[in-house]
């Protein structure tokens, strides 16, 4: 009989209320803590609580807040999931055509080859400089940090291997 009486109060707005003020600040810190604000902690946890509220004839006082706990947490866990769909969606290469002549794509090609050539004979602190700059965009200083030199001789090593692909590939420009 007292688990008929608690399961009809859960439905009641003040004993709501209390659940709501009780258990809201743990379990949005919960979410934060375990998957950061990326996904939209405080959200998930106003969602689990509209699933309690929805669900309250079924939930017993005594088990709300591991009810809102675990709902929180499997929303949390389907977005990760989504998210990661999202991202290989994004990877993929969807262009199945293009407006490319061939002779371009032919000419992008033989360029592409020559480029790499041209970099795979340069000096292997020209190369490796040239390459954290320009491809991974990391600035002077930090090249400087973990090759152990100076800025002005990774300034000199990026100039020297741009000079040098400049005069090897005809047309060679970069940002």
């Amino acid at each position: 009989m007292l688990k008929k009486e608690i399961n009809k109060t859960i439905c009641d707005e003040l004993v709501f209320k209390r659940i709501y003020d009780k258990y809201s600040k743990n379990l949005c810190d919960f979410l934060y803590y375990k998957y950061g604000a990326q996904f939209n902690p405080k959200d998930k946890a106003q969602d689990a609580f509209i699933k309690l509220w929805d669900n309250c004839k079924k939930i017993s006082y005594s088990k709300a807040k591991s009810f809102l706990f675990t709902t929180a947490n499997n929303m949390m866990l389907n977005e990760v999931k989504h998210q990661k769909v999202v991202l290989k969606h994004q990877q993929l290469n969807h262009k199945h055509y293009t407006n490319e002549s061939p002779e371009f794509i032919l000419e992008k090609e033989q360029f592409l080859e020559r480029y790499n050539h041209v970099l795979s004979n340069l000096k292997e602190e020209y190369r490796v400089a040239f390459l954290l700059n320009k491809v991974e965009g990391k600035k002077h200083s930090e090249i400087a940090e973990i090759l152990g030199v100076t800025s002005k001789v990774i300034e000199y090593r990026i100039y020297s291997a741009f000079k040098i692909l400049k005069t090897e590939l005809e047309g060679f420009k970069i940002k």
